[in-house]
C-alpha cells in the first residue's frame, strides 16, 4: 500500500478487499483498548478528529488544543455526572460514551463512505 493502490494492484493485491481488512482490523483494536481502559478513551479519539475538521491538518493547533479541549470536555461531563442524579454520581464513562459513541459511529460511516 506504500507504493499507491495503483502499483499495488499490479502486484496482484486485492486493493478493496485490504482496505475493508485494515479497517476492521483497526476498529478491533480501538475497541479493545477502550474495553481495557474505558470509555474516558473516547475524548482522545474524538477530539483530535473534530479540531481535524476545523483545522485540517495544521498540527501546530491540533495538538495544543486537543489537551485544552479535551480537558474541557472531560470536565463538563464530569459537572453534569455529579448535578443530574444530585444525591448520588453517574459514572462519567456514562457520559463520555453518550457523547462520543455517535461522534465515533459518524467517523466509522465517513471513512466507510470514503472506501
Amino acid at each position: 500500500m506504500m507504493l499507491g493502490e495503483r502499483d499495488a494492484q499490479h502486484l496482484g493485491i486485492n486493493v478493496e478487499k485490504l482496505k475493508r481488512q485494515i479497517v476492521i482490523i483497526t476498529s478491533l483494536m480501538v475497541g479493545t483498548c477502550v474495553a481495557f481502559s474505558g470509555t474516558i478513551g473516547f475524548v482522545g479519539l474524538i477530539v483530535p478528529y473534530i479540531l481535524r475538521l476545523l483545522f485540517k491538518s495544521n498540527y501546530v493547533f491540533i495538538l495544543p488544543l486537543s489537551a485544552v479541549l479535551g480537558s474541557i470536555l472531560l470536565l463538563i461531563a464530569d459537572t453534569f455526572s455529579r448535578s443530574i442524579v444530585a444525591p448520588s454520581e453517574l459514572p462519567i464513562g456514562i457520559l463520555t460514551s453518550l457523547i462520543g459513541g455517535p461522534v465515533f459511529i459518524a467517523i466509522l460511516i465517513k471513512f466507510k463512505k470514503s472506501l
